[in-house]
């Protein structure tokens, strides 16, 4: 009996001071934990006015002032128990959580590795209280008249947890965590009046103002410039907020704010879909600049998975990121991103050519392009032939602005005031060179050795990259093809029998479902043989083995070597390669316009499936610059 009475007697129930201690350190791990905790008590208080004061990296001082709706004396004793909360009543209340703080532990965490004293009154009391825990434990009350609102001091951290103070870093790091977490809250609440000081330095000084003008605050280099606004409302869910334009891209995560219910949260699924947005505008290792305030019903999130409050979950986290992914895509496209080619002068008196990606571009730049118009696509329509006539393309491109005329797309796609011409126009304008063929005078699309596509846009002239804007279109055709029910194929007379490698084989008899999406009719036999019956329309005759074995190898070279591991975008990518216009190909006049046309009816015509750029302009100023006129 007593073998077991000692054996028993070796569980103990901890002491308080220690079990506190120990709790403290989920929630309190270094400066920033209380900053972080402390401002988002402020903004709970509905602060007007935020001030934080730093000393020593907040090792020394960490003091926040507001101007909320205060404390009585007895929620002031109250505030600092364990598990004691103003913003939960019930059990139910934790199903929708509406407040940054809920939990009741940070000022119980925080008293319990630091030394604390709180002042505090609130609009109504003519007195308020003063508030002061030694180091063991003692409250001491005092009452005396404060400005309205809270004043929370956290002096010595870590002073009675020595292993936990020497494992802080130094006052530079422990300095920049503070101010990422002030940053964030800034964002978030743009309307509140945030106060840094930095060792009695007013360091960031952030008034009242809209999002915009706050992020140029907080990220001081003008960054509104450089972003394109998102705003997607619905019943269920919303998003605003700004992305970055391509530019803007950096390498690494810094930069990525989202802010769920206005509390900022990290979630590796919603910032994927963010990146995927970007598509190939990035390259591997870059991340997108992003500020993105999503608000769904407070019962559909669960905000209650760590202390720290950061991690969430989703009640249908794939709607979510869908929505965010389609939010995102919609504002990129929405947005001209042709870069500007410009004549510099970095050394002496010598010119050279570069990108200005830098100027800000606005809705009406789309109009800076030879054409827009909304129509169905006809993916099935080969390439060797324009998909419509020259006389259709000059009444398409004549009858843009009736179409327009009222649609809420107007604002964004406008027909050009000089560029490509009305019919009559263009017919007037023709003159025949010596060689027999046609130059157009005034507004003009020519083609350059067989590669680029230049036509006049009202603010210079546009520059295409002919093959990678055909593979922007094939690209985004497969992806359409493989959401279709019923492929079309165009049917050889004539099958082609091929012998494949055993890679090669295998590979196509895997993708067969997709490829016969693309418009492949595949039939597969033993020694791996294969039969070709049907291709899609724009193979060209003579070219239906190579083109598949191309597209085959080009897709295993992504996988290995690119690490494209989405089998529908790898193949996509695959067969937009190898069966866009090559450079070289040459295109008569109707044909530019209608890739043109295509072009931008797609959801990123400014990059190439692989990331390279399609399209640039010169501005009318630089040419007259280069040539003296200015």
């Amino acid at each position: 009996m007593k073998e077991k009475q000692q054996q028993m007697s070796k569980i103990t129930i901890l002491p308080e001071n220690l079990s506190k201690k120990i709790a403290a350190g989920e929630v309190v791990q270094r400066p920033e934990s209380v900053v972080k905790e402390l401002m988002e008590n402020s903004i709970d208080a509905g602060a007007a006015t935020i001030e934080l004061l730093i000393k020593r990296a907040g090792k020394q001082l960490i003091q926040v002032i507001d101007d909320g709706e205060g404390m009585s004396e007895e929620d002031a004793i109250l505030c600092i128990q364990k598990h004691a909360t103003s913003k939960l009543k019930t059990e139910l209340d934790l199903d929708a959580i509406k407040t940054l703080g809920f939990r009741g532990e940070a000022l119980s965490a925080v008293s319990a590795v630091a030394q604390v004293e709180i002042k505090t009154q609130t609009v109504d009391d003519k007195i308020g209280t003063s508030l002061r825990i030694d180091e063991q434990g003692d409250i001491f009350l005092e009452k005396g008249s404060f400005a309205k609102g809270t004043s929370i001091s956290v002096k010595n951290l870590f002073y009675n947890v020595p292993a936990r103070r020497n494992f802080l870093k130094t006052d530079t790091t422990e300095l920049k965590h503070i101010v990422e977490t002030f940053n964030r809250l800034a964002l978030g609440y743009p309307e509140i009046h945030f106060k840094l000081y930095i060792d009695d330095d007013l360091a960031l000084d952030f008034t009242p103002c809209s999002l915009a003008e706050r992020m140029d605050q907080v990220f001081i280099d003008k960054v509104s410039d450089a972003v394109i606004p998102v705003k997607e409302v619905t019943d269920y869910i919303t998003l605003t907020g700004y992305i970055g334009k391509p530019f803007l891209l950096k390498k690494n995560r810094g930069d990525q704010y989202l802010f769920l219910n206005k509390r900022f949260v990290i979630s590796r699924q919603m910032n994927h879909a963010v990146f995927s947005a970007y598509e190939n505008v990035m390259e591997k290792g870059e991340y997108p600049f992003f500020v993105l305030f999503l608000e769904v019903d407070y019962s559909k999130v669960d905000v209650n998975v760590h202390p720290s409050k950061l991690e969430i979950r989703f009640e249908n986290e794939k709607d979510i990121y869908t929505f965010i992914l389609a939010v995102v895509r919609k504002g990129l496209s929405n947005f001209d991103l042709v870069p500007n080619a410009g004549f510099t002068k970095p050394l002496g008196e010598t010119e050279r050519i570069g990108i200005d990606n830098y100027t800000p571009v606005n809705r009406d730049d789309f109009s800076d392009r030879p054409a827009a118009q909304s129509r169905e696509k006809d993916f099935s329509q080969p390439r060797q032939q324009s998909p419509l006539s020259e006389k259709e393309i000059d009444l398409l491109f004549g009858k843009i602005d009736k179409e327009l005329e009222g649609s809420p797309v107007r604002e964004s796609f406008k027909e050009i005031e000089s560029g490509v011409r009305s019919p009559q126009q263009n017919q007037e304008s023709r003159t025949q060179t010596a060689g027999g063929g046609e130059k157009l005078s005034g507004g003009f699309i020519v083609q350059l050795s067989n590669k680029y596509i230049l036509a006049q846009v009202k603010t210079g002239l546009m520059i295409i990259d002919q093959h990678a804007a055909d593979e922007r279109i094939r690209y985004e055709e497969a992806l359409h093809l493989f959401k279709e029910s019923s492929p079309f194929s165009q049917l050889l007379v004539f099958h082609k029998t091929i012998q494949m490698n055993p890679g090669n084989f295998a590979l196509a008899r895997e993708l067969s479902d997709y490829l016969e999406r693309l418009g492949f009719a595949i039939k597969f036999f033993g020694g791996n043989t294969a039969v070709i019956e049907g291709v899609p329309a724009v193979v060209k005759e003579g070219e239906e083995e190579k083109t598949l074995l191309n597209i085959l190898e080009e897709f295993y070279r992504n996988q290995q070597e690119k690490k494209v591991l989405d089998m529908t975008d790898n193949l996509a990518k695959s067969y937009s390669c190898h069966t866009a216009i090559r450079t070289g190909d040459r295109l008569n006049e109707s044909e530019m316009r209608a890739l043109i046309d295509r072009l931008f009816a797609t959801q990123m015509p400014y990059v190439c499936p692989h990331g390279r750029p399609i399209l640039m302009k010169i501005s009318i100023e630089e040419f007259d610059r280069r040539f003296g006129r200015t």
